[in-house]
């Protein structure tokens, strides 16, 4: 079978942010670059803020189990420079913990 992802497939990473909810939310409203969207894996950089958008449904027992608390955050790293990637979520970030 002939690669089909010959630079690399995407990339998916999940992690926490300081200050809960409220600076999830901040994060993905200040990004430029990253999409916020809730198909993860495309060649676009995606972001997505489950406990505000595809867990918001669940009680917070059944988003800490599903591992989609207040303060995750779940990206998708796209075909965009690696740089340009890293000084968005950067400044992003920073916003965010402020």
């Amino acid at each position: 079978m002939k690669d089909v992802c010959p630079r690399g497939a995407s990339a998916l990473f999940t992690f926490a942010v300081k200050g809960g909810y409220e600076s999830c939310v901040k994060l993905v409203d200040s990004l430029e670059i990253f999409s916020h969207v809730a198909n993860l894996g495309d060649t676009r950089s995606l972001i997505i803020h489950p406990a505000s958008t595809t867990h918001r449904q669940l009680t917070a027992e059944q988003q800490e189990a599903a591992s989609a608390g207040p303060s995750v955050v779940r990206v998708s790293i796209g075909l965009e420079n690696a740089d340009d990637l890293i000084a968005d979520l950067d400044q992003a970030l920073a916003k965010a913990t402020a």
